[in-house]
């Protein structure tokens, strides 16, 4: 009978190892990402806005069709990235996630305090190589470290209701995500 639990035991150990290991390799076995939806849709360093999800078709799983959402794929290896976003009326939104989807940073509009989003991304190596007259406090300017050189920013604006969506949408047009050259 203890030899019977003995070899149940294992046999569940083994199970949960395999599980585990199954989930955390999913990520990078996944080969239809976000990232990997977007690069036909997008330019490197540009925003650009997104299609409203339907029932039938949406670009991601999940997408919410309260939200107009605009995507902006960065590239930092020739210098660092710019993004402005104005704020809409109702709540905005952005999140920065790396080429595997994982979220490292997002900001929303009660955060920035301000009518218009800006800030700086930059990998640890370009912050460090900043003069340090340049590396003003916070308050200032705020600089946003990417943990990888390629990644995604997903920029949303609720419509409350349906007939604001175009409000939503004009708030995500004017935004822009730019490259600073690198400074020699």
């Amino acid at each position: 009978m203890i030899r019977l639990a003995l070899w149940i035991l294992g046999a569940l150990l083994l199970a949960g190892i395999v599980h585990l290991s199954t989930v955390l390799a999913m990520p990078q076995a996944a080969t239809q990402d976000a990232y990997s939806r977007l690069v036909p849709l997008t330019p490197v360093n540009a925003v650009v806005p997104l299609a409203r999800p339907t029932a039938q078709s949406a670009i991601m799983p999940f997408m919410d069709p309260a939200f107009a959402v605009a995507a902006c794929r960065y590239d930092l290896s020739d210098g660092t990235l710019k993004l402005n976003a104005p704020l809409s009326v109702a709540y905005t939104s952005i999140t920065f996630y790396t080429r595997n989807s994982v979220a490292y940073y997002a900001i929303n509009d009660r955060a920035a305090g301000r009518r218009v989003i800006e800030l700086d991304l930059m990998t640890a190596e370009q912050h460090a190589e900043m003069p340090e007259e340049e590396d003003v406090t916070a308050a200032d300017r705020l600089i946003i470290e990417s943990p990888t050189i390629t990644g995604l920013i997903l920029l949303r604006a609720l419509a409350p209701e349906p007939g604001l969506m175009p409000m939503a949408r004009r708030a995500l047009a004017g935004a822009q995500c730019r490259l600073e050259e690198a400074r020699r």
